[in-house]
């Protein structure tokens, strides 16, 4: 059962029944996405596979192939309907909640925000900044708004986006993402630390942040360097900065694009993202990487948090990866997925031997001797690489500058 609690200054007040309604639809959707899911496998198994071999001759070659045979199925669709359903409750569920009292909470951000008595963090954020297309055209991950939400509706304090954000993931990851929602800030931090020991970061940047919950955990784990946070949403930027006041952590937000980062040239050790580069069209992506290359200084890491390539999944496990593309508000997931990773990380600048991957345990639910004995070895990806369950295995890649 989820703690409908987040465990910092900027939790929401929540009566019995919304508390009961979260935790219904936390448990629905890892319903869906373990036991439903399952079943449609089965499915696959058992009689479309079958039946696509009887008229092929063969297996399925990629992921799209199984995708268009299991369409028709009645499992398929149920399990994408009833999955829809569980996502749409997610966040249904907590903009009921703020709706309550908005003004109210958004004040009390900003108190908090304003508040350094515990730490010493800042927020830069740039009006004149123009949101690309890809993020403002759809609402993605179907989140009524998106990340960008509605500040000129709300006023310059709004960070209401950022708390739906929060919550909302708190209930969509049924627990499996650690106390703050920050195992995979947690675990690629430490990633870094135990597979370059030689690297002693100064200054780390996050790119794509949204609420900073992946954002802290580098602090932490690099409690001497100096920590920076860019995104181009200023609600979640607004609650990312409030969430590590009232954390304790001193970390730095700005409002910058990923594809033109506003820092010098070599002013960085790691550059590191989560779950950011399946949101962004290729061009973005490439754009980005190059400038991953350029503020990198010589020796410093490059880790992308991300989903396994198609072309390391099976065919049945890319379908189910590339789902979102088509049902989740994620037009560009699949297009991301279908790229060398390598090829990405070169083509911006980064030596084809510089180039890492591995697939690591969730740092907080481990010993440490079981994740560094995970990440020496070679990344081998199963069908929980990448997949929300209570067994995930993250994946991250990168390169050395």
């Amino acid at each position: 059962m989820i703690d409908t609690r987040l465990g910092h200054g900027l939790d929401i007040p929540k009566s019995r029944d919304e508390r009961a309604r979260e935790r219904f639809v936390s448990s629905l959707r890892a319903h869906v996405l373990t036991d439903v899911a399952e079943s449609m496998k089965q499915a696959w198994e058992k009689d479309v596979l079958p039946a696509f071999r009887a008229e092929h001759e063969r297996d399925p070659a990629n992921a799209g192939e199984v995708h268009a045979a299991l369409r028709p199925h009645p499992q398929f669709r149920f399990y994408s309907s009833l999955r829809c359903t569980a996502q749409e409750a997610v966040w249904n569920a907590v903009i009921d909640e703020l709706d309550d009292d908005v003004d109210a909470f958004n004040r009390r951000c900003a108190e908090i925000a304003a508040d350094q008595s515990r730490a010493q963090g800042t927020l830069q954020l740039d009006p004149e900044l123009e949101l690309p297309r890809s993020a403002t055209a759809v609402d993605v991950h179907l989140m009524p708004g998106n990340y960008h939400g509605s500040s000129g509706s709300r006023g310059s304090d709004d960070a209401v986006a950022g708390a739906i954000y929060d919550n909302g993931l708190n209930v969509f990851a049924f627990g499996v993402m650690g106390e703050h929602l920050d195992d995979i800030g947690m675990s690629m931090s430490n990633f870094v630390r135990l597979r370059f020991p030689d690297l002693q970061p100064e200054k780390i940047l996050d790119v794509g942040c949204t609420i900073g919950h992946n954002t802290l955990p580098w602090k932490r784990t690099f409690p001497e360097a100096e920590v920076h946070g860019i995104d181009i949403a200023a609600p979640c930027l607004r609650y990312a900065h409030a969430r590590a006041q009232a954390l304790g952590e001193t970390v730095h937000f700005h409002q910058q694009a990923a594809e033109a980062v506003d820092f010098p040239d070599a002013s960085f050790d790691v550059v590191f993202s989560s779950m950011f580069l399946h949101e962004l069209p290729l061009k973005s992506i490439r754009a980005f990487l190059a400038e991953a290359h350029r503020v990198l200084r010589p020796g410093g890491v490059l880790i992308n948090m991300e989903l396994p390539p198609n072309s390391a999944t099976t065919p049945y496990d890319g379908f189910y990866l590339d789902w979102d593309s088509y049902y989740n508000n994620e037009p560009y997931y699949k297009g991301f997925r279908d790229q060398d990773y390598k090829e990405l990380c070169t083509g911006a600048g980064f030596a084809e031997d510089a180039f890492f991957e591995a697939v690591m345990p969730r740092y907080g639910y481990v010993d440490e001797d079981v994740f560094a004995g995970a990440i020496a070895a070679d990344a081998a990806f199963d069908e929980d690489t990448g997949r929300l369950s209570d067994i995930i295995m993250w994946y991250g890649f990168g390169a050395r500058r």
